[in-house]
């Protein structure tokens, strides 16, 4: 690929060595960089009617010179130019600042395009753009650039055009032609000219088509030829176990597995199956039986004489989660212990050698796991819980306790499929998709803060049913730069209000591991019946007693979060409520409470998330490990997203990838991305 794509921008006649040390500052140093540097809006230019046009609102107009320009200077070397201009039968008054030179250029009569903000009342518009001309018959759209330093946006423009003249018949095509015809896209050569200067919105929109593809298409290419090396040069272990002895266990099962269930647990099985490392996640909605499957896939390993670990974040979460599967499985004669820091003494070392001679079938733990003495005779199965609240270093020690053990992430936190497959996109996705029957939908209200009165009336009817109740709020202790409710006063608040009636206990994330661990217990065995934390209990807390959730200040956190503390409810058999307190001032702020009162689905809600925030706040931004494309969004061009993904995977998975000419291109392309780092993949 060394082609004119990778000539330094010096090669473009106009550019010296000044010019080229302002672009290499803006991170463009080829002539490739330059013609992928890509406007970020254009000004299109259509001449309107000023008697359409809104107080403050842009709008390009053209008219002629009425009289003779005035220019004053103020500061250190600032400047206003102002002079009348006759447009239609208005007489206004343009405002450019700092430009002096057009005093001598404008003349009385002449005609010019001005681009600026309408002041309805003063009848001035502040020029954004001047041009001296009638623009009125062009429909070509002028692009704008992000500049800096010295580089002006006409300098971008005029640089632009010379690369284009001077080498656009040398951009190459990296599609093949089969491609470029099944979606009927444009060729790039044509693309790049029209992503500049597109003559309408609809060459506009072509261009940006093909763009995004292309963009998307070699990024998959890259994620799904990484899979392809490492399922072929990762050996993992082929589970050979009676599939008639599984059916048998999911059939003795207390419920009936759902559709989405039983299709999750397909393609677990047949992962196990396979002689490839299993690097699968799965996602779960709260509630919707990943216990049930994380069971099903460590009976399976122990079917194959192997054996499993779960490891999860809390003590708490990890003495649940082994009750679970204790009862789960009961009659299938399988060893089943609970290994963590609390675990002491002479009991500890027993399990330890237990463990290592295999008379452990599956251990659940903590971080405790991962610990230098645990010790395996074969781990077949590595499960995470909340893989997320896990480093990577933690994650990858607990796999080397066994020879290439399949690997199965879990999470209940929704993840948009448009971010699945962009930042997860090395492993399979499986998601559960749908619910037990029978779960009955959580009740979410919206409140006011002067109606908290009714709400805490609320909370004491079902206390005094024996229900419990958790309120939440945002933070710890009284802040001057946020005026929110916080963990300690609420408590205070709460124990005044109740006056004693009832045992109120307060969490948060300064307390240490066991005072977080004790408070936990005291609820989960109702010795606390309201209990007032912040956003610690978010996940992987059972109290299936609980019956409301009040959130304090809601519009402080985003959806996703929201769902996921509503999710600590409705375990029960018993209607379950959740309560957003929240005096939102923005749109958005309201807009996410109406959608949480509108729909329990989490994955709805994560899409919803994803467009309100963003990908980097959904994740956070150091987090996301989310590609910066240049042109692609993963959230509105999640369409092209995932027909280049499905592409993609046909491609690196067809024999013809890697041996026609046709492809000759997007192979080199893999070769110069470091990917194949000298890998042959037949």
């Amino acid at each position: 690929m060394v082609n004119v794509w990778q000539q330094p921008v010096t090669q473009i006649k106009g550019i010296g060595e000044e010019t080229s040390e302002a672009f290499r500052d803006m991170g463009i140093e080829t002539i490739g960089d330059l013609l992928t540097y890509f406007p970020f809006r254009y000004e299109d230019y259509e001449i309107r009617d000023l008697a359409d046009v809104k107080h403050d609102e842009k709008v390009t107009v053209e008219g002629k010179v009425h009289s003779e320009p005035s220019l004053t200077y103020y500061a250190r070397k600032k400047s206003r130019l102002t002079f009348r201009l006759l447009v239609d039968h208005y007489l206004i008054t343009v405002v450019c600042f700092n430009r002096p030179y057009l005093k001598n250029k404008l003349s009385i009569n002449e005609t010019v395009t001005v681009i600026g903000k309408w002041d309805q009342h003063r009848q001035t518009i502040t020029a954004m753009e001047l041009k001296i001309g009638s623009f009125s018959q062009s429909h070509e759209l002028e692009p704008v650039y992000s500049t800096r330093g010295a580089l002006t946006v006409k300098g971008m423009r005029r640089f632009m055009k010379l690369a284009l003249e001077q080498f656009s018949d040398a951009i190459e095509e990296p599609l093949p032609a089969s491609i470029i015809q099944t979606y009927r896209l444009w060729t790039k050569k044509e693309a790049i000219r029209a992503i500049h200067f597109p003559r309408s919105y609809e060459e506009l929109k072509q261009a940006r088509r093909r763009l995004v593809y292309e963009e998307f298409l070699l990024f998959q290419l890259k994620i799904h030829a990484l899979r392809k090396i490492q399922r072929e040069h990762s050996q993992g272990i082929a589970h050979d176990f009676s599939v008639e002895k599984l059916q048998q266990f999911i059939q003795q099962l207390p419920f009936p597995l759902t559709g989405a269930q039983k299709r999750v647990v397909q393609e677990i099985v047949k992962d196990m199956r396979s002689p490839y490392r299993m690097n699968r996640l799965l996602q779960g909605d709260v509630g919707s039986g990943k216990t049930v499957v994380a069971a099903i896939a460590l009976y399976a390993t122990v079917l194959s004489g192997y054996q499993g670990a779960l490891m999860v974040p809390t003590e708490i979460l990890a003495e649940q989660h082994a009750h679970s599967l204790k009862q789960l499985l009961a009659r299938a004669n399988v060893s089943v212990e609970l290994l963590t820091s609390s675990v002491k003494g002479k009991r500890r070392k027993e399990m330890l050698e237990k463990l290592a001679v295999g008379q452990i079938d599956i251990v659940i733990g903590t971080h405790a796991l991962i610990q230098e003495e645990v010790n395996f005779r074969q781990l077949g199965l590595v499960i995470t819980d909340e893989q997320h609240r896990f480093g990577v270093e933690q994650r990858r020690i607990l796999r080397e306790k066994g020879e290439s053990p399949d690997v199965l992430f879990m999470t209940a936190t929704p993840i948009p499929r448009t971010l699945a497959i962009t930042s997860f996109g090395e492993m399979d996705v499986s998601i559960i998709d749908e619910m037990p029957a029978g779960r009955k939908k959580i009740e979410t209200y919206w409140v006011k803060h002067y109606m908290l009165e009714r709400v805490l009336d609320f909370i004491e009817k079902e206390v005094q049913k024996g229900r419990q109740a958790y309120v939440i709020c945002p933070l710890i202790e009284e802040s001057e730069k946020l005026d929110v409710q916080n963990a300690i006063d609420v408590h205070s608040m709460l124990v005044h209000h109740y006056r004693g009636k009832y045992r109120i206990g307060l969490m948060h994330g300064r307390l240490s591991s066991e005072e977080k661990d004790a408070v936990m217990k005291a609820f989960s065995q109702n010795e606390v019946q309201i209990l007032v934390s912040t956003t610690v209990v978010e996940v992987g807390v059972n109290v299936p007693n609980a019956t409301v959730m009040v959130i304090y200040d809601a519009e402080r956190f985003g959806l996703a979060q929201l769902h996921q503390l509503r999710g600590r409810v409705g375990r029960g058999s018993e209607q379950s409520y959740c309560i957003l307190v929240a005096d939102p001032k923005s749109e958005t702020g309201k807009e996410r409470m109406r959608i949480m009162t509108e729909t329990n689905d989490g994955f709805l809600l994560s899409e919803k998330d994803l467009q309100l925030r963003g990908p980097g706040d959904f994740f956070g931004t150091k987090q996301s490990g989310m590609p910066d494309f240049k042109l692609g969004d993963v959230v509105h061009d999640y369409r092209i997203l995932e027909v280049a993904r499905n592409d993609a995977a046909k491609l690196i998975n067809s024999r013809a990838f890697w041996h026609d000419d046709a492809y000759q291109w997007l192979r080199l392309y893999l070769h110069e991305s470091g990917v194949l780092s000298g890998e042959k993949l037949d």
